[in-house]
């Protein structure tokens, strides 16, 4: 249980660390939010969806967008990791975080910047398929044949 909820805070922080070191191009209906490939975790740990949650969730309180985005990007950002982890062994697993965040982050981006719904969605959803394909689909890779090495990530 230890090492469960200590791997759910660091997730988090890493999350939080990516996101604002990476400020210039994480927020925004034109974004490559990289902390984002943390959003495949739940494909080997469910301790990764709370701290997923809370990494988005402490990401957008100081984000900038307001309301909107520390409300529903989370809440968008929780059911995602929750899809994730029940696809876990299914490729939809890897697309629970694009579809969600490219249609639904969308809706609300759309309005904070009076921009055309389907030019945002576009837009996020190709972001959220590079950081996931490019960079989250490789950790999941590496972790796995860390997994089998490695008794500290079981």
């Amino acid at each position: 249980m230890t090492k469960k909820i200590a791997r759910a805070g660091i997730i988090a922080a890493l999350y939080i660390v990516i996101t604002f070191l990476l400020q210039a191009i994480s927020f925004g209906p034109i974004q490559l939010r990289v902390a984002e490939a943390l959003a495949v975790l739940p494909i080997l740990y469910i301790e990764a969806v709370p701290g997923v949650f809370a990494g988005v969730l402490i990401a957008n309180i100081f984000g900038g967008l307001g309301l909107a985005d520390i409300g529903f990007g989370s809440l968008i950002s929780l059911l995602a990791a929750i899809l994730t982890y029940l696809f876990r062994n299914n490729f939809l697993a890897y697309l629970s975080p694009i579809i969600l965040n490219g249609f639904l982050v969308s809706a609300y981006l759309h309005l904070l910047f009076d921009l055309p719904y389907w030019e945002v969605a576009l837009s996020i959803n190709i972001s959220q398929a590079i950081v996931i394909f490019g960079l989250g689909y490789p950790l999941i890779r590496y972790l796995k044949k860390l997994k089998n090495e490695m008794d500290f990530l079981r």
